[in-house]
């Protein structure tokens, strides 16, 4: 068996902060490395002990949720709150940073910035990069290594299932299937 790479490694814990994302305009997470040890990691949400977006909505101004304080700031926080230097460290986000938390990173003295998904890449945050000397590189996560799309791979089986029996097929093979779909989407093991 061979060992999936450290980009993928970090871009997959990454992915599942996300997952503990109270945002629903979009799900970030970011994991903080120096020398190929995870030293934070952050996801997108509300102040501690604050309302969350999925409870209340999102608060937004000028089209802005700002009711959320966003994954790179938080990883970048907690650090700060731990004590732990971020000085030459390494980012992995599910999203390119928005101008704020690229600015942050920045400062903090982050030098790489791996990024999954291209998300309103602003040309001002490149450039304050390239000026501070920081490498932007994007690595997409390998579906195989964490899906992503398993909820809507269940629709979407749940649908030719529904269609197979609205087309009359064999109720026992329809059955078999929805057997082995519930078993692949749902299994635990």
């Amino acid at each position: 068996m061979e060992r999936i790479s450290w980009h993928q490694y970090f871009m997959a814990q990454s992915h599942l902060l996300a997952l503990r994302s109270t945002c629903t305009r979009l799900m970030v997470g970011a994991t903080i490395v120096r020398d190929k040890r995870i030293i934070a990691g952050g996801y997108n949400g509300s102040i501690s002990g604050g309302k969350h977006c999925i409870d209340d909505g999102c608060y937004l101004i000028d089209n802005h949720c700002v009711r959320t304080v966003h994954a790179e700031i938080n990883a970048l926080l907690q650090c700060a709150k731990f004590g732990v230097p971020t000085e030459g460290a390494e980012i992995y986000v599910t999203h390119f940073p928005c101008l704020n938390c690229s600015k942050a990173l920045i400062q903090a003295g982050i030098k790489k910035v791996y990024y999954a998904q291209d998300y309103k890449n602003h040309e001002f945050a490149i450039e304050m990069f390239h000026q501070a000397g920081v490498t932007v590189e994007q690595v997409e996560l390998e579906e195989m290594i964490l899906d992503t799309k398993n909820k809507e791979k269940l629709l979407f089986t749940a649908e030719l299932l529904r269609q197979l029996e609205a087309k009359g097929a064999d109720k026992e093979m329809i059955e078999k299937f929805r057997d082995e779909a519930n078993k692949l989407y749902t299994s635990s093991s």
